[in-house]
Protein backbone atom coordinates (compact mmCIF):
# COMPACT_ATOMS: atom_id res chain seq x y z
CA UNK A 1 0.00 0.00 0.00
CA UNK A 2 0.92 3.35 -0.70
CA UNK A 3 0.57 5.13 1.85
CA UNK A 4 0.65 9.04 0.08
CA UNK A 5 -1.50 7.83 -2.80
CA UNK A 6 -4.46 10.54 -2.61
CA UNK A 7 -7.44 7.69 -3.41
CA UNK A 8 -5.65 5.97 0.15
CA UNK A 9 -6.65 9.92 1.61
CA UNK A 10 -9.87 10.17 -0.04
CA UNK A 11 -11.01 6.50 0.88
CA UNK A 12 -10.00 7.53 5.12
CA UNK A 13 -11.82 10.84 5.00
CA UNK A 14 -14.99 9.47 3.57
CA UNK A 15 -15.07 6.51 6.10
CA UNK A 16 -14.49 8.90 8.78
CA UNK A 17 -17.03 11.24 7.98
CA UNK A 18 -19.68 8.23 7.42
CA UNK A 19 -18.91 6.73 10.79
CA UNK A 20 -18.76 10.06 12.63
CA UNK A 21 -22.17 10.73 11.36
CA UNK A 22 -24.03 7.83 12.81
CA UNK A 23 -26.52 9.47 14.67
CA UNK A 24 -26.06 6.84 17.69
CA UNK A 25 -28.50 8.66 20.30
CA UNK A 26 -31.10 9.04 17.71
CA UNK A 27 -31.17 5.72 16.97
CA UNK A 28 -31.05 3.89 20.63
CA UNK A 29 -33.62 6.58 21.71
CA UNK A 30 -35.83 5.18 18.56
CA UNK A 31 -35.70 1.58 19.86
CA UNK A 32 -37.30 2.73 23.10
CA UNK A 33 -39.70 4.43 20.83
CA UNK A 34 -38.70 7.72 21.75
CA UNK A 35 -37.54 10.94 19.37
CA UNK A 36 -34.40 12.34 21.26
CA UNK A 37 -34.81 15.67 19.47
CA UNK A 38 -37.92 16.79 20.91
CA UNK A 39 -37.22 15.83 24.41
CA UNK A 40 -35.01 17.51 27.09
CA UNK A 41 -32.63 19.62 25.72
CA UNK A 42 -33.32 18.42 21.93
CA UNK A 43 -29.56 17.11 21.96
CA UNK A 44 -28.47 13.99 20.71
CA UNK A 45 -25.64 13.63 22.96
CA UNK A 46 -25.40 10.79 25.83
CA UNK A 47 -26.55 13.58 28.55
CA UNK A 48 -29.65 14.19 26.56
CA UNK A 49 -30.57 10.43 25.63
CA UNK A 50 -29.55 9.60 29.80
CA UNK A 51 -32.10 12.15 30.93
CA UNK A 52 -34.66 11.78 28.67
CA UNK A 53 -34.35 7.35 27.61
CA UNK A 54 -32.51 6.47 30.75
CA UNK A 55 -28.90 5.61 31.83
CA UNK A 56 -28.28 2.77 30.16
CA UNK A 57 -29.48 4.06 27.11
CA UNK A 58 -27.12 7.16 27.38
CA UNK A 59 -24.32 4.97 28.73
CA UNK A 60 -24.72 3.46 24.93
CA UNK A 61 -24.68 6.60 23.34
CA UNK A 62 -21.59 7.56 24.98
CA UNK A 63 -20.20 4.09 24.27
CA UNK A 64 -20.78 4.67 20.38
CA UNK A 65 -20.27 8.32 20.59
CA UNK A 66 -16.59 7.75 21.12
CA UNK A 67 -16.42 4.63 19.28
CA UNK A 68 -17.44 5.99 15.91
CA UNK A 69 -14.30 8.80 16.54
CA UNK A 70 -12.09 6.60 17.93
CA UNK A 71 -12.20 3.49 14.94
CA UNK A 72 -11.26 5.33 11.61
CA UNK A 73 -8.33 7.15 13.57
CA UNK A 74 -7.23 3.73 15.35
CA UNK A 75 -7.74 2.31 11.81
CA UNK A 76 -5.77 5.25 9.63
CA UNK A 77 -2.52 4.77 12.75
CA UNK A 78 -2.71 1.05 12.02
CA UNK A 79 -2.34 1.43 8.75
CA UNK A 80 0.46 3.87 8.95
CA UNK A 81 -0.97 6.29 6.21
CA UNK A 82 0.90 9.43 7.51
CA UNK A 83 0.26 12.16 9.75
CA UNK A 84 -1.82 14.46 7.95
CA UNK A 85 -4.31 11.52 6.96
CA UNK A 86 -4.11 10.86 10.53
CA UNK A 87 -5.35 14.56 11.42
CA UNK A 88 -7.68 14.96 9.02
CA UNK A 89 -9.20 11.66 9.41
CA UNK A 90 -9.94 13.19 12.76
CA UNK A 91 -11.41 16.12 11.63
CA UNK A 92 -13.58 14.42 9.24
CA UNK A 93 -15.27 12.09 12.01
CA UNK A 94 -16.10 14.93 14.32
CA UNK A 95 -17.26 16.67 11.54
CA UNK A 96 -19.55 14.18 10.43
CA UNK A 97 -21.13 13.75 14.22
CA UNK A 98 -21.93 17.54 14.21
CA UNK A 99 -23.23 17.62 10.00
CA UNK A 100 -24.82 14.62 9.92
CA UNK A 101 -26.49 13.57 6.27
CA UNK A 102 -28.63 11.71 7.98
CA UNK A 103 -29.83 13.97 10.22
CA UNK A 104 -30.06 16.82 7.25
CA UNK A 105 -26.72 18.17 8.06
CA UNK A 106 -27.58 18.84 11.87
CA UNK A 107 -25.89 16.70 15.11
CA UNK A 108 -24.39 16.76 18.19
CA UNK A 109 -22.04 18.68 19.88
CA UNK A 110 -19.12 16.60 19.60
CA UNK A 111 -17.77 16.14 23.32
CA UNK A 112 -17.80 11.74 23.11
CA UNK A 113 -17.12 12.19 19.62
CA UNK A 114 -14.03 14.34 19.97
CA UNK A 115 -12.94 12.36 22.94
CA UNK A 116 -13.02 8.85 20.71
CA UNK A 117 -10.57 11.35 18.12
CA UNK A 118 -8.15 12.72 20.82
CA UNK A 119 -8.22 8.62 22.48
CA UNK A 120 -6.98 7.47 18.84
CA UNK A 121 -4.54 10.88 18.13
CA UNK A 122 -3.45 11.48 21.30
CA UNK A 123 -4.43 9.50 24.19
CA UNK A 124 -1.50 10.64 27.15
CA UNK A 125 -2.92 13.94 26.38
CA UNK A 126 -7.03 12.84 26.53
CA UNK A 127 -6.57 10.83 29.84
CA UNK A 128 -5.14 14.25 31.83
CA UNK A 129 -8.13 16.26 29.86
CA UNK A 130 -10.30 13.46 31.11
CA UNK A 131 -9.37 14.37 34.77
CA UNK A 132 -10.25 18.22 34.17
CA UNK A 133 -13.40 17.04 33.40
CA UNK A 134 -13.84 14.68 36.47
CA UNK A 135 -13.00 17.09 38.83
CA UNK A 136 -15.11 19.90 37.37
CA UNK A 137 -17.94 17.84 37.17
CA UNK A 138 -17.45 16.58 40.74
CA UNK A 139 -17.52 20.21 41.53
CA UNK A 140 -19.91 21.66 39.93
CA UNK A 141 -22.37 18.41 38.37
CA UNK A 142 -22.64 20.16 35.19
CA UNK A 143 -21.65 18.52 32.25
CA UNK A 144 -21.70 20.79 29.81
CA UNK A 145 -18.89 23.07 32.15
CA UNK A 146 -16.77 20.36 32.63
CA UNK A 147 -17.36 19.52 28.75
CA UNK A 148 -16.11 22.94 27.88
CA UNK A 149 -13.36 23.10 30.49
CA UNK A 150 -11.94 19.77 29.06
CA UNK A 151 -11.88 20.87 25.55
CA UNK A 152 -9.99 24.26 26.46
CA UNK A 153 -7.24 22.71 28.25
CA UNK A 154 -6.69 19.70 25.42
CA UNK A 155 -4.72 21.45 22.87
CA UNK A 156 -2.50 23.19 25.65
CA UNK A 157 -2.16 19.61 27.23
CA UNK A 158 -0.90 18.06 23.59
CA UNK A 159 1.50 21.49 23.31
CA UNK A 160 3.14 20.97 27.02
CA UNK A 161 3.57 16.90 26.07
CA UNK A 162 5.21 18.12 22.87
CA UNK A 163 2.73 16.10 20.70
CA UNK A 164 3.86 16.93 16.77
CA UNK A 165 2.44 20.27 15.46
CA UNK A 166 -0.34 19.00 13.34
CA UNK A 167 -1.51 17.23 16.60
CA UNK A 168 -1.49 20.66 18.31
CA UNK A 169 -2.82 22.49 15.15
CA UNK A 170 -5.86 19.88 15.45
CA UNK A 171 -6.32 20.03 19.31
CA UNK A 172 -6.72 23.96 19.15
CA UNK A 173 -9.52 23.49 15.75
CA UNK A 174 -11.23 20.51 17.54
CA UNK A 175 -11.07 22.56 20.85
CA UNK A 176 -12.71 25.23 19.16
CA UNK A 177 -15.42 23.61 17.65
CA UNK A 178 -16.65 22.12 20.53
CA UNK A 179 -16.75 25.11 22.52
CA UNK A 180 -18.61 26.79 20.22
CA UNK A 181 -20.88 24.05 19.53
CA UNK A 182 -21.29 24.69 23.25
CA UNK A 183 -22.36 28.46 22.69
CA UNK A 184 -25.91 28.12 24.24
CA UNK A 185 -24.69 26.58 27.32
CA UNK A 186 -22.05 29.04 27.96
CA UNK A 187 -24.83 32.19 27.67
CA UNK A 188 -27.17 29.88 30.17
CA UNK A 189 -23.94 29.54 32.12
CA UNK A 190 -23.43 32.74 32.09
CA UNK A 191 -27.00 33.34 33.33
CA UNK A 192 -26.80 30.95 35.32
CA UNK A 193 -29.47 28.63 34.47
CA UNK A 194 -27.54 25.93 32.86
CA UNK A 195 -29.16 22.30 34.89
CA UNK A 196 -26.91 20.10 36.69
CA UNK A 197 -26.83 16.78 35.73
CA UNK A 198 -29.61 14.79 36.72
CA UNK A 199 -31.23 11.05 35.24
CA UNK A 200 -34.97 12.17 36.62
CA UNK A 201 -37.31 13.03 33.53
Amino acid sequence: MDASHPFWFFCAIVLAYLCGSIPTGVLIARRRGIEVRQVGSGNIGATNVARSVGKTAGLLTLLGDIAKGFLPVLLVRLLALGDITLVCTAGAALFGHICSPFLRFSGGKGVATGLGVFLGLAPVAILFALLFFVVTFAMSRIVSLASVVAAAVTPFLLLALAYPHLHVIAGFVIAGVVILRHHENLARLWRGQEPKFSLGK
